[in-house]
């Protein structure tokens, strides 16, 4: 993206020019040397105005319209030369093509200074949402993972956020149903309703009615039609400081994986509690698991972007086979493998954004 007090040309990663952005210049000699040196009835001299137009894509409006004066130039010095190559047409076109190819690179400069502003909101949108990561709290590391479907998206509906509380350490991981700034608001409702209720409520039953109370009053904006299909999955977890046991309270999101001395557990929930903002429609009751962890456990909470992952015979990436594989130590070496992983399985071909919490107790 070009940026005023930018230098037009980067230096490639090996000292020089990148030959991308001098590839207008290049095609300019190029073109000239064969008018030069082929037989006049050839004539590559019509091909100048070729060098402005592919300039605009990636030049500044100045050294798109300097560069078109050097192919005027090198036109009329070619037909003295060479007389009779038509040189009155070719200058035409190079003018004609030079006006257009400094107005096309003056709107692509106005869209890629729109778009980076738009990208600026973006990321300061993504920091509310998401906590920064990695974090520790007593004996208890968290790092996180966070992929977008697109390579240009920067925000989704996917969100997460970790709380250490009077009551133990806390975990949000969910997944706003649906895409673009609604979901980023709905994320951002449950989110902040998380880190001040992770605090005040002595059970996960009462975080889990806190962020209903809280889908539900954002949700109240839109159309009551758009209602049923505005819902949220969410994982709720909970690490007493004794760091002996999980406590667990799933709203409809894929079960988190235990990896515990080499043994793999799926935790299911007993009795799956109601989708933010669908409790009045399907009851309110929270249900709270219990499971045992010891020391050197591993926890992977995860968003259905990651099971959801398909390969070239159009199978699910299989999340619990890879688990029990896995041998790292830290968090963020258990995300990075499954960065990787996911990336080569699906050759990079994301169907949703992903994201991950990964936790090592003791």
């Amino acid at each position: 993206m070009s940026q005023p007090g930018r230098p037009l040309f980067r230096r490639s990663p090996h000292g020089g020019w990148s030959p991308v952005q001098l590839s207008p210049v290049i095609l300019t000699v190029v073109i000239a040397a064969l008018a030069y040196n082929t037989p006049r009835r050839m004539a590559f001299s019509r091909l100048l105005p070729a060098a402005p137009a592919l300039a605009a894509a990636m030049w500044p409006v100045l050294p798109t319209v300097l560069l078109g004066t050097v192919c005027l130039f090198l036109m009329i010095g070619l037909s003295i030369v060479f007389p009779g190559l038509g040189t009155w047409w070719t200058a035409g076109g190079i003018v004609a093509v030079t006006v257009a190819a400094a107005y096309g690179s003056h709107v692509r400069l106005q869209r890629e200074r729109t778009l980076f502003q738009v990208r600026l909101v973006a990321d300061a949108a993504q920091t509310v949402v998401l906590g920064a990561m990695p974090r520790r709290f007593g004996g208890i590391q968290i790092d996180s993972l966070y992929l977008a479907a697109a390579a240009e998206a920067r925000i989704g509906g996917d969100f997460y956020e970790a709380a250490d509380t009077p009551y133990g350490v806390r975990l949000l991981i969910g997944d706003v149903r649906g895409k673009g700034l609604p979901a980023v608001g709905a994320a951002a409702a449950v989110v902040n309703s998380f880190r001040e209720a992770a605090h005040d409520e002595p059970d996960l039953s009462g975080v889990a009615r806190r962020l209903e109370a809280s889908s539900t009053r954002y949700s109240a904006a839109f159309p009551p039609e758009d209602l049923v299909e505005r819902f949220t999955t969410a994982l709720l977890v909970e690490i007493p400081h004794e760091m002996d046991s999980l406590r667990v309270l799933n709203c409809g999101h894929p079960p988190p994986l235990l990896l515990d001395h080499g043994e793999l557990r799926t935790l299911q929930p007993s009795d799956p509690s109601p989708l933010l903002n669908l409790a009045e429609l399907i009851g309110g009751r929270y249900t709270v698991d219990t499971f045992d962890i010891a020391a050197g456990g591993q926890l992977l909470l995860y968003t259905d972007g990651v099971t959801e992952a398909r390969g070239h015979d159009g199978a699910f990436f299989p999340l619990a086979d890879w688990m029990r594989r896995q041998d790292a130590t830290h968090p963020r070496e258990l995300l990075d493998s499954l960065h990787r992983d996911l990336l080569s399985y699906s050759d990079g071909g994301l169907n949703d954004d992903i994201a991950a919490l990964a936790v090592r107790v003791g």
